[in-house]
């Protein structure tokens, strides 16, 4: 088995989604808490996007481009590699977003109704969706009976 682009992209979406629809749909189930709550599925995607990057930099798949101007970006996206590297970061860090947002939520008392809608535009458009969720915590400024600490707990 080659570990192409395509094989390693159709690796890491499954990933991320497992980790949403588990936000969304069973945001209180014990497994959900120890694997999305607590990162593991963020520090997954991590460790597949540095394994990524030292590659892409590093190793035979290193490509031209650049982040100084949006050509040198545009011809570093041109690498099967470092796009994959680009949408494994993505994954991740919205996905990150999300546990935040539903953390959060939980510690201020937002209803999950009101959550849904911004995890899943966190999901497709990652900064609209965390536009929306700070503008629905405005709402909830005080922490609901479950304490930081507690949630925390519950993550652990």
């Amino acid at each position: 088995m080659l570990l192409t682009p395509d094989f390693l992209f159709s690796l890491a979406n499954p990933v991320a989604m497992l980790g949403w629809a588990l936000l969304v749909l069973a945001p209180r189930w014990s497994f959900t808490r120890r694997l999305v709550l607590s990162g593991a599925l963020p520090l997954v995607l991590a460790a597949a996007y540095a394994l990524l990057i030292g590659s892409h930099y590093l190793g035979p798949h290193a490509s031209e481009g650049g982040f100084s101007s949006l050509q040198q970006v545009a011809a570093l996206f041109r690498s099967p590699w470092a796009l994959l590297a680009g949408w494994v970061h993505y994954l991740c860090f919205d996905l990150g977003m999300g546990i935040w947002e539903s953390l959060d939520a939980r510690r201020r008392g937002v209803p999950h109704l009101l959550l849904v809608p911004c995890l899943l535009l966190t999901f497709l458009f990652g900064p609209v969706g965390l536009l929306l969720y700070a503008l629905v915590r405005r709402f909830y400024p005080r922490a609901a009976s479950v304490s930081a600490a507690s949630v925390s707990a519950a993550v652990l």
